[in-house]
């Protein structure tokens, strides 16, 4: 349980990142259209964009410690850097909430938005040491799984709450997942102007 427990963690946030990012956005643009009810306001695009994120990063947020308080009640920690692993399953989550945001504001198909979480994020859930060590993948997929966020998620996550975190590893995979949420936010800005108006 202390190597599984983690590691839903992070896999939870990613799923809920995306629930939040995708299938919300979505319906926020083109079926209930709340997007364009709060574009006819003052706010700007960039406005609706950064509330949405921070409510996003709420949900997340407030979700990974909620799982959080259940693994220690279980006893599913080790160590009291397992107070950190709330703050990286929202870094985790965020890296994936952002990008998918500044993507689905663009897509009209709602059919798309499953093909992505069949094809992409479920392989990734799979394969990126959720519920088996990367290790005992085959030597040619490792390198496939070190470069997915969950991967950096997952072992923040894991390492911490077993309090075998290593300030290089941890700031890398802390680098990484705050390159990729900064990353979805700048694209975010440029794809929420372009498709947010009255």
């Amino acid at each position: 349980m202390e190597f599984f427990a983690p590691g839903m963690l992070a896999a939870a946030a990613m799923q809920n990142a995306y629930v939040e990012s995708v299938f919300v956005v979505h319906s926020s643009l083109r079926r209930d259209k709340g997007y364009l009810v709060a574009a006819a306001t003052p706010l700007e695009p960039r406005d609706i964009m950064a509330g949405h994120l921070l409510f996003m990063a709420f949900r997340i947020g407030t979700s990974a410690l909620a799982f959080a308080v259940v693994m220690a009640a279980f006893g599913a920690t080790r160590s009291p850097w397992a107070l950190l692993t709330v703050p990286a399953a929202l870094l985790t989550g965020m890296a994936f909430a952002a990008p998918l945001a500044a993507w689905t504001v663009t897509v009209d198909a709602f059919n798309t938005l499953n093909t992505v979480f069949r094809f992409v994020l479920m392989p990734m859930y799979l394969f990126s040491g959720t519920f088996f060590a990367v290790e005992t993948l085959p030597g040619w997929l490792r390198p496939l799984a070190y470069v997915t966020p969950l991967w950096h998620g997952v072992d923040l996550c894991r390492t911490l709450s077993l309090g075998t975190a290593t300030p290089l590893t941890s700031a890398i995979h802390v680098g990484y997942l705050t390159a990729l949420t900064a990353g979805g936010v700048a694209v975010a800005l440029a794809t929420y102007r372009r498709h947010i108006h009255v």
